[in-house]
C-alpha cells in the first residue's frame, strides 16, 4: 500500500515535468505564429492547450484523492499542496501561449509584430522557453538551489518587455493603435509566462526545504 502511495506521489512530479514540456512547445510555436503569421502554428497552440489542461485536471484529482485516502502529513502533504500550485501556474503558462497565438491568428495574414521589434520578440520567446525548461529541470531534480536562479533569469524577460514599451512609446513610433495594442499585449503575455515559471520554482523550494525562497540559504 505504501509503495503505491509513493508511486502516486512520484507521478505528480512526472506530470508536472510533462506540463513544462508542453508549455515549452506551446510558447515556441506561439512565437513562430506571431512572427511568421503562421496560422497553422497558432491553431496548434490553441488546440494543444487541452493537453495541458488535462494534465492539470489529473494532478488535481490525484492530489485530492491522496489527501482523502492517505491523510498525508509533513513533507508528503507539502509535496501534494505545492504540486497543486505548480500545476496551476503551468496551466496558466499554457493559457498565455494561447493568448499570444490568438494575436497571431487575429492579424493573419499579416504579422502582428513590426519589423524593427521582431528580434526583441524573438528573444522574449527564447527566454520563455529557457525559463520553462529550467522549471522542468528543478522539478525533476528537486533542486532548490537552481530553482532560486529563476528569479534573476526572469529579470531578462522584464528588461525585454521594458524595451518593447520604450519603443512603442517613443516619438518615432508610427505603426498605429492596432500594432501598439498587439505589441503591448504580446509583451505582457511573455512577461506573465516568465512570472509563472518563477512561481513554479519558488514552490519547488518550499516543497523540498519547507522554507520560503527568501528564507532559504543555498548550500556552499
Amino acid at each position: 500500500m505504501r509503495d503505491t502511495y509513493h508511486e502516486d506521489l512520484d507521478a505528480l512530479s512526472r506530470r508536472l515535468v510533462e506540463m513544462t514540456r508542453l508549455a515549452r512547445h506551446a510558447v515556441a510555436r506561439a512565437t513562430t505564429a506571431l512572427l511568421d503569421a503562421d496560422l497553422n502554428a497558432a491553431q496548434e497552440v490553441i488546440s494543444g492547450d487541452a493537453a495541458i489542461n488535462e494534465l492539470n485536471d489529473e494532478i488535481e484529482a490525484s492530489a485530492f484523492d491522496l489527501m482523502a485516502r492517505q491523510q498525508p502529513v509533513a513533507t508528503d502533504l507539502r509535496t501534494i499542496i505545492t504540486s497543486l500550485h505548480m500545476a496551476g501556474d503551468l496551466e496558466r503558462m499554457g493559457d498565455h501561449a494561447v493568448h499570444i497565438a490568438k494575436i497571431a491568428r487575429r492579424r493573419h495574414p499579416d504579422s502582428a509584430i513590426p519589423a524593427e521589434l521582431r528580434s526583441t520578440v524573438l528573444e522574449m520567446g527564447h527566454q520563455a522557453e529557457l525559463l520553462v525548461i529550467k522549471a522542468g529541470e528543478v522539478i525533476s531534480d528537486r533542486d532548490p538551489d537552481t530553482a532560486l536562479e529563476l528569479d534573476s533569469d526572469d529579470d531578462r524577460m522584464d528588461r525585454l518587455r521594458r524595451k518593447l514599451l520604450k519603443r512603442i512609446l517613443g516619438p518615432d513610433w508610427e505603426h498605429g493603435v492596432e500594432a501598439t495594442m498587439d505589441v503591448t499585449l504580446a509583451g505582457r503575455f511573455y512577461e506573465r509566462f516568465g512570472d509563472h515559471a518563477v512561481h513554479v520554482a519558488d514552490n519547488l523550494v518550499y516543497m523540498v526545504t519547507g522554507e520560503k525562497p527568501k528564507d532559504y540559504e543555498p548550500e556552499d
